[in-house]
């Protein structure tokens, strides 16, 4: 015979030799848990319910950080515009903005003066683009938004007689409403001679000074008081360094404007991101930490239970190495079928957080399976050392004389 085919047939052979050894392991485990079917169940309860706690927290991790700051998007701006020392901002700085987000937020433009109404009362009336602000400023409660109209400078600027003849829709704070159109009627307001006839077409509500004012179009706006506007509002979206180098693109790009971040926004999403995650990860060392005190004590009992088994398997001429390595054995299987099952869980866990307080779904991400079935491995492994460490203090004279 050659030596490449005895080789083969050596190969062969102790494969053939190994395999028995690794049916009757197999059939070891699987009597074991079934004899002791109440600890094999409680033990792989706890791994399935901190495996599902993994696997949930894992998939709201990265997921809930994006979910939380669309949710404070729609509380407004976190970065403001405002020409320096009170000016206009330039005609094209809107255009700026939107270059720097990059599709990675929405800026909305206000023009402020203080117009007269038709009794002379002073009042503040601001220009604006109404479907960027729809998008901004989510947290207004508007009764009806405008549809903005391009303003006709010949009929504004003419005089009141023409401007009578074309309404200009306009969104009425509450409390101003009760100034200028009680009666939810047309109304006239004057700006250095200049009248622009208003048609209220909604309400504005947010307990704040957008109650005080009057809003319309920027088109409309412009043409009638000639004046550029003079803040823009951005809800940037982005980590808050992915914000702070938003602001210093803006301040190089617009020199003649000044950046300044909405401290409250600002501090406020980086506090929540913060604790969430402090409280995700919190929640799931406790938890993780629970489940391993519940295995450390099912292997503990699992053990005592055993011990004349293990005591048997030692007189027959099994090494403590064999000893260890079942037990160790048992406890990787263990933690392996509680980490499939729990991941399975977590997913459905995740899901559910998501659609009820983000009303979004939160996408199930399988590469967290590898971490959570390794990581079950080591919890129920680590909590195996205590117990290996009684099981090679058996002996077997002393166990099978009954002391």
């Amino acid at each position: 015979m050659s030596a490449p085919t005895s080789h083969a047939a050596g190969d062969l052979a102790a494969s053939r030799a190994k395999s028995p050894h690794i049916s009757m392991l197999l059939r070891m485990l699987v009597r074991a848990a079934i004899l002791r079917r109440g600890r094999a169940v409680s033990a792989l309860f706890a791994m399935v319910v901190a495996a599902a706690v993994a696997t949930a927290m894992l998939n709201l991790y990265v997921d809930v950080q994006a979910k939380l700051r669309r949710e404070f998007r729609n509380y407004g701006a976190n970065i403001i515009l405002v020409g320096k020392d009170g000016a206009s901002l330039p005609a094209d700085a809107l255009a700026h903005v939107d270059s720097v987000l990059a599709g990675r937020g929405i800026a909305a433009p206000f023009g402020l003066i203080v117009a007269r109404t038709g009794n002379g009362q002073p009042i503040v009336v601001a220009g604006t683009d109404f479907n960027r602000v729809r998008q901004l400023d989510r947290w207004w409660s508007v009764s009806n938004w405008p549809i903005s109209t391009l303003g006709q400078a010949q009929g504004e600027l003419t005089g009141a007689t023409d401007a009578r003849e074309m309404g200009h829709p306009a969104l009425i704070g509450v409390r101003a409403m009760a100034t200028v159109a009680p009666k939810n009627q047309a109304f006239d307001l004057s700006f250095q001679g200049h009248t622009l006839h208003v048609e209220p077409a909604g309400t504005v509500q947010t307990g704040a000074a957008e109650d005080s004012r009057i809003y319309v179009s920027l088109a409309d706006f412009m043409a009638w008081t000639g004046v550029q506007p003079s803040t823009i509002e951005v809800g940037a979206n982005g980590s808050p360094e992915e914000v702070a180098a938003i602001m210093n693109q803006m301040a190089q790009t617009i020199p003649a404007a000044e950046v300044r971040p909405v401290r409250q926004i600002m501090e406020g999403e980086a506090r929540v991101l913060g604790k969430t995650r402090a409280t995700l990860l919190a929640a799931a060392a406790l938890i993780i930490m629970t489940a391993a005190l519940c295995v450390l004590s099912t292997l503990m009992g699992w053990v005592y239970d055993r011990r004349r088994d293990f005591a048997i398997m030692k007189a027959l001429g099994a090494s403590g190495r064999v000893l260890n390595g079942f037990f160790a054995a048992e406890a990787a299987a263990l933690g392996a079928s509680g980490a499939l099952i729990g991941f399975l869980v977590g997913i459905g866990i995740a899901a559910w957080i998501g659609r009820v307080n983000f009303h979004a779904p939160v996408v199930p991400r399988f590469s967290v399976l590898p971490v959570v079935l390794a990581g079950s491995i080591v919890v129920t492994l680590v909590s195996a050392i205590l117990p290996i460490s009684l099981l090679r203090r058996v002996q077997p004279a002393v166990i099978l004389r009954g002391e």
